[in-house]
């Protein structure tokens, strides 16, 4: 069986050869991109089952890249690894898309399972912010 393949968004060079190194075993990192713009712009030529994306990046946000392709119709799974243990962002990328919300503190072991998590179209956020995504209904607005 192939390994699903994942574009990764961030904007720290040695971060993305980390998660890169961490992911490989399971996933195929097929490209990586250091802002928003530039993975808007390479998924729309790039096949791939998850967009991995950070939220803060120049140019352009992760959330905002993720409205603008599935917006566009993209069918990417998208998780988001970011270090905002925030309701705001959270609430912000699940009103996106997003399936997937990891807290960068807690990459080592909550990053794999977000990815097979999206892949099989169910939602993962980090246990710290867990319980915050009671509180949203599936357009990411407060219920």
């Amino acid at each position: 069986m192939d390994r699903p393949r994942i574009l990764l968004a961030d904007d720290h060079a040695g971060f993305v050869a980390l998660v890169a190194r961490l992911v490989e075993t399971e996933f195929e990192v097929v490209q990586t991109f250091a802002d928003g713009q530039a993975i808007v712009d390479g998924a729309r030529t790039i096949a791939a089952d998850v967009l991995l994306l950070d939220i803060t990046m120049p140019g352009m946000s992760g959330i905002e890249a993720a409205r603008q392709l599935r917006n566009a119709g993209s069918s990417a799974k998208i998780v988001f690894l970011t270090v905002h243990a925030d309701q705001d962002y959270l609430r912000s990328a699940l009103a996106a898309g997003a399936l997937g919300y990891v807290v960068k503190d807690r990459l080592a072991t909550d990053l794999i399972p977000a990815l097979w998590a999206a892949m099989a179209g169910r939602q993962f956020v980090s246990p710290s912010l867990a319980s915050d995504v009671d509180a949203f209904d599936s357009s990411g607005a407060c219920s």
